[in-house]
């Protein structure tokens, strides 16, 4: 039997933060609930591992859009405040916990960008996608404020027109990252 060193480190890593998060979460959880009402987790599919979808759960942080509406306008100031702080994400520690996630990977996208994808892009599906990763954590990406830009999420691998820019991931690493 093989172990994953990156699953016993996302195990070790959500075993250490989970208890520590759960009070967090319960304290958020309650402000979207009193300030958005309910749901109070967002879900969206996302596709993993060998393509695999998967539930992707966060803390909500917009209102439910009337047709038309820009996501500024549903963006609440709970919202704001629980994006600036990454907490809207805790969430996502159970996601690890199941395994559909890792802790340092490529960011999840939306099911509808594969067919988008050329051969070299598409092997980020070779790895677990992750909660977080080298984009977000480093400086250039802090210092202009990029948290939440199209392409730390990973999205901007497919331009507007459906044009692909590029991809880059050291698929034998932990840290992955999806930028060029």
């Amino acid at each position: 039997m093989r172990v994953d060193p990156q699953r016993v480190f996302d195990l070790a890593v959500t075993a250490a933060v989970l208890p520590l998060a759960a009070p967090v979460m319960l304290v958020v959880a309650t402000l979207v609930r009193l300030a958005m009402g309910l749901p109070v987790l967002f879900r969206h599919t996302r596709t993993g591992l060998h393509g695999r979808l998967f539930t992707l759960c966060r803390f909500r942080t917009m209102r439910a859009g009337l047709f038309g509406e820009s996501d500024e306008v549903r963006l609440t100031g709970v919202g704001q405040f629980l994006r600036s702080f990454s907490f809207d994400e805790l969430p996502q520690l159970w996601t690890v916990l199941r395994g559909d996630m890792s802790i340092v990977g490529p960011r999840p996208l939306l099911p509808q960008y594969g067919d988008r994808y050329t051969p070299e892009q598409a092997r980020r599906h070779e790895v677990h996608p992750r909660i977080t990763g080298l984009v977000q954590v480093s400086d250039e990406t802090r210092s202009r404020g990029t948290r939440n830009s199209h392409w730390t999420y990973g999205t901007w691998i497919i331009g507007a027109s459906g044009s692909t820019c590029g991809y880059c991931c050291a698929l034998s690493g932990w840290w992955c990252d999806a930028r060029a």
